[in-house]
């Protein structure tokens, strides 16, 4: 087989990476090059953003290491079984790629996974090492994220930590039995245990840093984590459930959810087809509910139809309202902050206005109005000095109401 060159390689890796959603790259400490020292920053000034065709905006590269591996995951395009071009990059070429696409303004950082070749832990010495060059050899201060292996050495993993922004460790699937029967070379509790010692160390390092002013600094963004959804039988509520304790037992930054997708020369266990893209973006919206809105793991759960899973035609906030009408309508000029973030169509910073506004006078329907992209949508909900909704929030047909209208496209409009 011939030799790749860097473009052919970047093709292949780039694109084995798109899988991985978890590479945003928020929540790290500042650091920037101001009096020529160093390259890069973390600031995002000065980057200008690429777009890819499907209108994603990709602000770091995203790469894996290597697509060759040794675990046979059945949901994995990269599987050791799988049929597809292989490449790998030298720890070196991985850095080089970087420094030029940053040098050139493509990107404000690196998102760096990997297949496992050889080993657990050889594959984690050049993730690192690829880490350690930009940092050490370049003085590279732009955004790192690394996905670390939680089969490697803890001290592997403690040494990326140490060079990244931030860290991640994919669990994969939201329940134990999907993770034997898809995943077999993972394990469940090896996950869970290295996504504790990456808490540990995180916590130790800020506590470090209290005490003395050039301790170490470990992974300032945190840790994140990423589920597949759909590849297995686990409802939506299984996926809160899990997601709910993953962020109260790690502290996680961040829970990705990525619809499964069918992939080439596919294991007969799986799917046949994807999931609907809409049921990912719904988990979204819950976990915003959870993080955001004051929604406990519970409350969104009941959200969910007869099957587990939420409804794809209305956001969880809207068929939460509608399952416990009871609580509503709510005032807008006495209701607390906690139940005014419960009125479907309200967001946080609506409510901080209405909240900041009802100080000085009482509150019209029109004024909460200009807070909200639809008013059709809150008037069931609330009561303002000139409305009250009346019979209109118990009517059987309220979800049918609010619930988006569907359009048929045209398929020569111009």
């Amino acid at each position: 087989m011939p030799a790749l060159d860097t473009l052919q390689k970047l093709e292949i890796l780039a694109d084995a990476a798109k899988y991985d959603a978890s590479c945003a790259s928020s929540g790290t400490s500042k650091r920037n090059s101001t009096g020529g020292k160093g390259i890069g920053s973390t600031e995002g000034m000065g980057i200008c953003h690429a777009y890819a065709p499907d209108g994603r905006c990709i602000s770091l590269l995203k790469i894996l290491l290597t697509n060759h591996c040794i675990f046979d995951c059945h949901y994995c395009v990269n599987r050791k079984s799988s049929n597809v071009r292989r490449a790998r990059f030298t720890p070196q070429e991985a850095a080089d790629l970087t420094l030029t696409f940053y040098r050139r303004n493509y990107i404000e950082g690196l998102f760096l996974s990997s297949g496992i070749i050889k080993s657990s832990n050889h594959t984690m010495e050049q993730m690192v090492e690829t880490a350690r060059i930009l940092r050490e050899d370049h003085d590279f201060r732009g955004y790192i994220h690394l996905k670390t292996i939680p089969e490697a050495d803890p001290e592997l993993v403690h040494q990326a930590g140490l060079y990244a922004d931030r860290v991640s460790i994919n669990v994969e699937l939201p329940t134990d039995a999907g993770l034997t029967r898809l995943a077999p070379d993972k394990n469940a509790a090896q996950i869970e245990g290295a996504m504790g010692g990456v808490k540990m160390a995180i916590r130790q390092a800020k506590d470090e840093k209290k005490r003395f002013k050039h301790a170490p600094r470990f992974a300032p963004g945190g840790q994140s984590t990423q589920m597949i959804v759909g590849a297995d039988a686990a409802s939506d509520a299984d996926i809160v459930g899990k997601a709910s304790r993953l962020y109260d037992s790690f502290k996680l930054r961040r829970v990705y959810y990525s619809a499964f997708s069918p992939i080439p020369d596919a294991s007969a266990v799986l799917p046949l087809k994807r999931p609907p893209l809409m049921r990912e973006h719904r988990l979204y919206q819950s976990d915003w509910l959870m993080r955001f809105y004051g929604y406990a793991p519970r409350e969104v759960m009941q959200a969910t139809e007869a099957d587990g899973n939420l409804p794809l035609d209305i956001d969880p906030k809207l068929a939460w309202a509608l399952k416990f009408r009871e609580s509503f309508p709510v005032d807008v000029n006495r209701a607390s902050r906690e139940m005014l973030l419960r009125v479907p169509g309200l967001g946080v910073k609506a409510v901080n206005q209405i909240i900041a506004s009802r100080r000085h006078r009482t509150l019209r329907l029109d004024d909460v109005a200009k807070l909200t992209v639809s008013i059709t949508k809150v008037r069931p909900f609330i009561v303002a000095l000139d409305w009250r909704p009346l019979t209109l929030t118990d009517r059987t047909d309220l979800r049918a109401m609010l619930a988006p209208k569907q359009e048929q496209l045209e398929l020569f409009a111009a």
